[in-house]
């Protein structure tokens, strides 16, 4: 505060109170700092004492200066002579290489010459190979020009050399030629080497193709007809053996001297010779086989059940038409075809697999887009599936006509399903054997169609058929008889449905395991095929779908109506109200057992005898959930005493084991567990509480506390 400010007593006072306390702090710092100025006078005095030494060093680090610089420009100017004379020395070895390497030019040409003149090939690609691995800058520069001509060459040596390189190609390329037509192979290996050493890869290369060309053109014997069913495959096979053969024996060779891929020029040269011994075949093929006939022939004649499925009546003359197409005949096109086309496909393979390159990022062979392949998928969409259709069709067809009982089988079935999926296994093997992936997803589109509206839907028919005619034989005299056979004739459909599905799905796993798919497929689209072919898993679902609907259709007609006074014809007559005597008297009888049984014999034996496992085993769980229900509510009606509940318990375990024994499948336990469930209660004791067994137990209940309580009540 200024003292300006200081207008009363007790004003002055505390700021007098406040200066004499900066005074007294003031007075203690300057204390603590008199009495730590001993140790800084010590250090002063020190550093004085080292003045003299940092005195002397100076001076000798002045003479050491003086000297050093002296040295340093001696070695600058010793330094630069040097470099000079370093600079003279390398343009001094330059010369002398250059010089060197004239020499060796010089006496490169003039040996190559010699060697030309000797006709020593060999020699004379080694020299001229020396020649060209020389600078390009030493062979056309002005000292080579000057030193190298002689009298004998006067031509400038880069002009020397290329006519030299010129004259060795015509006569490698004209050796070479005439190795090849006398078929000499240590000649044609010879001079084949010969042409990558000079320069001449390309003109190499193409040499060697128009020289294996010619030995894949494909010439029939005299002794082969075209008739044969394998000429063509065997003219193809033998055109495509012939490439194969000399790509896996050349390319090791082509590689070693020309370089990594350069095979794939050669290989495109005979793939192009390939295209055109493909296109006469293919064309001679179609004529000798009428190929273009057979397909009008099966388009204006389709299998009858094509038409039966499509809900036309066929005319009486179509039948007649189609006796003039021999399913063999077909049948062997189109194995000639699948054939022809596998062929190309393990070719194909082949070809991908010999030039496959994982660490290049060169392309691969354009196989896809050669006319080769165009033709066979040609072949393949507009003769092969048509006339594979066509066949499938017929021989379903042929198979519905001629189908007769086969009494071999436990259940009765007919030789339809036995046929079709035995022609149906050869065409899915025949297919996967074309090697095309395109060709397999058609096809099994069109096999599922089939099998589908030309298989599936006919055997409906044949159901709905004998389902209606059930429904009227019941009013006629014959009666019984006309019952049984109806219902032998519905089991029998309903059986070729369930093996059908069994062939199916063990076609399926044949055809996922068949070696067939490795060997014709690329590796990339193996999974693609086995897919398309798991896709007829489809077929087997609505192959026992059908099935399930018909036998629910036979039980409806036939069952359910038998089952409406089947528990009330067993328990006639019982009572579960029982002392000691009355329930030795039950014990005795056995009604319930022996009734139970009885009546289901009279119901199922017939069905049992005739049904396959699968189909009996639907029609057994249908009597079982239509019978069960009432029964249960049928029970409700009823009183028990202790004795009772037991009684009620060995009817029911009876029934159970009698049932179980009728069946390899053990359906029958599970669906009285509701039934079995009453019991437990029915015994229990009477002074224990249903409430607390129920919540308590740990059983897994299907009837409800609610109901507990009402069965609980009726024990007396």
């Amino acid at each position: 505060m200024k003292p300006k400010n200081l207008t009363s007593l007790p004003q002055i006072l505390s700021s007098l109170s406040d200066f004499e306390s900066q005074e007294a702090e003031l007075s203690t710092s300057l204390t603590d700092l008199l009495a730590a100025s001993e140790p800084i006078t010590q250090s002063l005095s020190r550093l004085q004492s080292l003045a003299p030494q940092l005195d002397d060093l100076l001076k000798d680090a002045s003479i050491l200066s003086r000297n050093v610089s002296s040295t340093a420009k001696t070695a600058e100017r010793i330094g630069g002579r040097v470099q000079s004379l370093d600079e003279e020395m390398r343009r001094i070895r330059e010369a002398s290489d250059r010089v060197g390497q004239v020499i060796d030019l010089k006496s490169s040409l003039t040996a190559l010459q010699s060697s030309i003149e000797a006709s020593d090939w060999e020699s004379a690609t080694r020299h001229c190979a020396r020649a060209m691995s020389l600078p390009s800058e030493v062979i056309s520069g002005s000292f080579a020009e000057f030193a190298v001509p002689t009298s004998e060459s006067h031509l400038p040596p880069a002009q020397t050399l290329q006519e030299a390189r010129e004259h060795l190609l015509h006569v490698f390329r004209l050796n070479f030629e005439q190795a090849s037509r006398s078929r000499d192979s240590t000649a044609t290996s010879r001079f084949f080497k010969l042409f990558p050493a000079i320069g001449w890869e390309k003109e190499g290369l193409q040499a060697y193709a128009t020289s294996v060309v010619d030995s894949v053109r494909v010439k029939a014997p005299t002794s082969a007809k075209t008739s044969s069913p394998l000429y063509f495959i065997a003219a193809l096979t033998s055109l495509f053996e012939s490439i194969a053969m000399i790509v896996d024996q050349h390319q090791p060779v082509v590689e070693k001297y020309y370089g990594a891929g350069k095979m794939k020029a050669v290989a495109e040269r005979l793939l192009d010779e390939c295209d055109r011994v493909v296109k006469d075949v293919m064309s001679r093929w179609q004529e000798e086989r009428s190929i273009t006939r057979k397909i009008s022939d099966i388009t204006n004649n389709p299998p009858m059940s094509s038409m039966v499925a499509a809900g036309r009546r066929p005319q009486a003359s179509s039948n007649q038409d189609d006796e003039h197409i021999d399913p063999r005949e077909i049948d062997q096109v189109i194995i000639e075809m699948s054939g022809m086309v596998g062929r190309w496909n393990l070719f194909k393979k082949f070809l991908l697999d010999s030039f496959e390159a994982p660490d290049t990022t060169s392309a691969s062979l354009p196989l896809d887009s050669t006319a080769s392949q165009m033709v066979f998928d040609e072949v393949l969409v507009k003769y092969y599936i048509p006339l594979e259709v066509w066949y499938v069709r017929a021989i379903i067809d042929k198979a519905h006509r001629l189908s007769q009982p086969d009494m071999t089988q436990s259940a009765t079935t007919t030789t339809t399903p036995d046929d079709v999926f035995y022609i149906l296994k050869v065409v899915l093997l025949r297919l996967s054997s074309t090697g095309s992936l395109n060709a397999v997803e058609r096809m099994t589109e069109q096999l599922c169609d089939i099998l589908e509206k030309d298989y599936a839907v006919v055997l409906k028919k044949k159901m709905d058929e004998v389902y209606r005619s059930a429904g009227t034989t019941g009013q006629l005299v014959r009666g019984e008889k006309a019952d049984r056979e109806n219902r032998l004739a519905f089991a029998v459909i309903l059986n070729d449905l369930d093996v059908s599905s069994s062939h199916l799905e063990r076609l399926i796993q044949d055809l996922l395991g068949n070696g067939a798919i490795n060997q014709y497929f690329l590796s990339s689209q193996q999974q693609l095929v086995k897919d398309v072919f798991a896709s007829l898993s489809s077929l087997v679902t609505k192959f026992r779908s059908t099935s399930r609907v018909g036998i629910e259709q036979l039980f409806n007609q036939l069952i359910r109506p038998k089952l409406r006074t089947f528990i009330t014809e067993v328990y006639k007559d019982v009572s579960y109200v029982l002392d000691d005597d009355s329930y030795s008297n039950a014990e005795y009888q056995d009604f319930v057992r022996k009734r139970f049984m009885k009546s289901w014999d009279t119901l199922m034996d017939d069905y049992k005898d005739s049904f396959t496992e699968a189909n009996f085993r639907i029609l057994f769980g249908l009597v079982l959930d239509t019978l069960l229900r009432p029964w249960e509510r049928f029970m409700m009606g009823f009183k028990f005493t202790e004795l009772g509940a037991i009684r009620f318990d060995r009817d029911l375990r009876s029934v159970n084991t009698y049932l179980s024994s009728q069946t390899a499948f053990g359906d029958g336990r599970e669906k009285f567990v509701r039934l079995q469930q009453m019991s437990t209660l029915l015994n229990l004791d009477s002074e224990e509480d249903v409430d607390e067994f129920y919540n308590g137990s740990g059983i897994t209940w299907k009837v409800s506390l609610q109901e507990a309580r009402a069965i609980a009540a009726l024990k007396n």
